[in-house]
């Protein structure tokens, strides 16, 4: 199979290598570049730095959708199949007719529960059981496609986004495999989704991560397993603000929601608007993780109220 890979994050990256090893991939497509901190040190995304590893060609284009030379380029390779991986642009029908079998995009979730941008995060905040991958042929809507292949798994009652992020990626390669052998061999049969139980799980921005202590100590665990490592579930300890990326869920309610009611190398002890919560891992500001025994070793932590609001 002649193929076009465009992907961008690490998530891609199993995929990239999966088809390349099995087909070739004849061109990849990425996001540009970034520059981070003073020195504007450049990065490259880790699909970049994947297919250059393997000697593929690869394109950046900032706007795809209006880069006439990327398109042409495209075009002319004559693909099989464009494969789409948390690429991060929206695909004109221009570019979604180039490839003879269609575009085929792996999405992180069971659809159609869970379009857009962020479903490993929200598949634990909002406590499902299971989650999966879905292959689907894409068209001009958002995860809007007719389903190929879907894979599921169960989220583990301690499983971060980390862990299940690294989960999902590892087997959407594989189903990305099963997909196109599926349809080139015409096993498959796309499905046609069903829009009216659709959910979405959308970008994750920063007053997501801000805990409510009001909230059941259950749903406040799902966030910080739904945030971690990163960007991070967060509250404040005085004037600092603290990553939470590690708790347990408690029955008792010893306090008022946001109390620290309790200071020990076993963990913090947070009351919560229904049970209390044991804090089990910490990052403060321009700091490493922590877990809290380690961090007690030297520092102290004052047993007064979390403070809610924004920076």
């Amino acid at each position: 199979m002649d193929i076009i890979f465009m992907g961008t994050p690490d998530f891609s990256v199993p995929s990239l290598a999966a088809l390349d090893d099995r087909h070739g991939v004849k061109l990849v497509v990425a996001q540009p570049d970034k520059e981070k901190g003073r020195g504007k040190k450049v990065l490259f995304p880790p699909v970049k730095e994947e297919a250059l590893k393997r000697g593929i060609r690869v394109i950046q284009p900032s706007k795809l959708r209006t880069d006439i030379g990327a398109i042409e380029e495209m075009r002319s390779l004559k693909p099989d199949f464009i494969v789409v991986v948390a690429y991060g642009q929206i695909l004109s029908e221009e570019v979604l007719s180039i490839p003879k079998y269609g575009c085929v995009n792996l999405h992180a979730s069971l659809l159609p529960k869970l379009r857009g941008a962020a479903p490993i995060n929200w598949a634990i905040i909002e406590g499902h059981e299971k989650t999966g991958n879905t292959t689907m042929l894409m068209e001009k809507g958002l995860d809007t496609g007719p389903m190929l292949l879907r894979d599921e798994v169960l989220i583990g009652e301690t499983m971060t986004a980390g862990e299940l992020h690294d989960l999902l990626s590892q087997r959407g390669a594989e189903l990305l495999l099963r997909t196109i052998d599926g349809i080139v061999s015409g096993t498959i049969k796309p499905e046609t989704q069903d829009n009216d139980s659709h959910t979405y799980a959308p970008m994750l921005k920063k007053e997501t991560g801000l805990i409510d202590w009001t909230k059941g100590a259950v749903e406040i665990e799902r966030l910080i397993r739904g945030l971690a490592p990163s960007p991070g579930a967060y509250s404040f300890i005085g004037d600092d603000q603290v990553k939470l990326l590690e708790a347990k869920a408690m029955k008792e309610t010893p306090g008022k929601p946001g109390e620290i009611m309790e200071v020990s190398k076993s963990g913090l002890l947070v009351s919560t608007g229904n049970g209390s919560l044991s804090i089990q891992k910490v990052q403060y500001p321009n700091k490493k993780p922590m877990a809290i025994r380690d961090f007690l070793n030297g520092n102290k932590i004052d047993a007064t109220e979390f403070k809610g609001g924004l920076l």
